[in-house]
């Protein structure tokens, strides 16, 4: 059994910043990439930003330069720091992993439940 928690998410004025965090846990053997997804009220799923085991990032033109994703391959854990938010930025913002389970080979996407990011004055 794998879980992914997210935390962090809030209500925020624009030009702020908020750190996302998500947590990996349960019977881990590794872990490939981890990405961050949002979606927005009446819009599908999308990708925000993603980063392999080895540290190469990817991100979607529209958060370039404003937000940063990271993570501690040591703790299973994946961050997604946003500065300069703006209001399109509101979305509930999902945790995603490539995990390979204990006892497999191959890896499975697991996803956490979410956090609200609000961005409005």
């Amino acid at each position: 059994q794998v879980q992914l928690v997210e935390s962090g998410g809030g209500l925020v004025q624009p030009g702020g910043s908020l750190r996302l965090s998500c947590v990996a846990s349960g019977s881990i053997f590794s872990v490939n990439a981890m990405g961050w997804y949002r979606q927005a009220p009446g819009k599908q799923r999308d990708l925000v930003a993603v980063i392999s085991s080895g540290g190469r990032k990817n991100y979607v033109d529209s958060v370039k330069g404003r937000f940063t994703i990271s993570r501690d391959n040591a703790k299973n854990t994946v961050y997604l720091q946003m500065n300069s938010l703006k209001p399109e930025d509101t979305a509930v913002y999902y945790c995603n992993a490539e995990v390979v389970p204990v006892g497999f080979r191959d890896d499975f996407a697991y996803w956490g439940q979410g956090t609200q990011v609000t961005v409005s004055s």
